[in-house]
């Protein structure tokens, strides 16, 4: 015999459409009523304006009492400019002269030595004196006798014209020495205006006190000889 059961199903949500219609609670369950954490407004605090600050910064500070500052303008007195002493000053321009050969015009002595060649401006010379020209090469003459003295000065300028040197240096000492003329010197003038090697010479001057002053002879060469025809041209003049 069959018993008869009867089968139940558990339906939790079946009278959910009648209470929501009936509206007997309110979904809101307690928010409404009570405000939730996250939505209460917590008080900003109190920011104190800039003038406040710094009055409670400055609080028992006292001003500082000034004096009272003069307007009036007063005449300017120039530095004093301490007096010359021409003996200090003469005494200094010696010592250079002497160390150095600082202030020493060689041209305006009697030991100065000048030529210029078959219708030179005489302001090569001049220019040749004051160091307008790089010196390329340079022969010592001291200890020499004349002979000897005469073959190494021929034989160097004869070089210096094959090289194409053009601003030579020559040193003949000044002849301190010598119990009359100076001996070297006056013979180094002699072979550049009378010798051989004048038709080669632009101009000649004695030295700067830098390379021996008046113990040094500066020699300007020509890259050609001058013509027959050039100097007798000049001759003519």
């Amino acid at each position: 015999m069959k018993s008869s059961k009867t089968t139940e199903t558990y339906r939790p949500f079946q009278n959910l459409k009648g209470l929501l219609e009936e509206k007997q609670f309110s979904l809101s369950s307690g928010c409404a009523e009570k405000p939730c954490a996250e939505t209460v407004d917590t008080p900003m605090p109190r920011v104190e304006s800039e003038e406040g600050l710094f009055q409670r910064a400055m609080a028992g500070v006292e001003p500082i009492v000034r004096e009272p500052v003069s307007t009036e303008r007063r005449p300017v007195s120039p530095p004093r400019v301490p007096e010359q002493d021409e003996e200090a000053e003469a005494l200094a321009k010696l010592k250079d002269l002497v160390r150095g050969g600082e202030g020493f015009i060689i041209s305006d002595t009697a030991e100065y030595m000048e030529g210029l060649g078959y219708g030179i401006n005489p302001e090569v010379a001049r220019r040749l004196h004051r160091g307008d020209f790089s010196i390329q090469a340079h022969i010592d003459l001291h200890g020499l006798g004349v002979e000897d003295a005469r073959k190494a000065f021929e034989r160097f300028i004869k070089e210096a014209i094959l090289t194409g040197k053009m601003a030579v240096l020559v040193v003949h000492g000044r002849g301190l020495s010598s119990p009359a003329a100076p001996v070297l010197k006056r013979k180094v003038k002699e072979w550049l205006t009378c010798g051989p090697w004048r038709k080669w010479v632009v101009a000649f001057t004695s030295a700067r006190a830098c390379d021996g002053g008046t113990g040094a002879t500066y020699v300007l060469l020509r890259q050609r000889p001058a013509t027959k025809r050039h100097r007798r041209q000049h001759r003519e003049k």
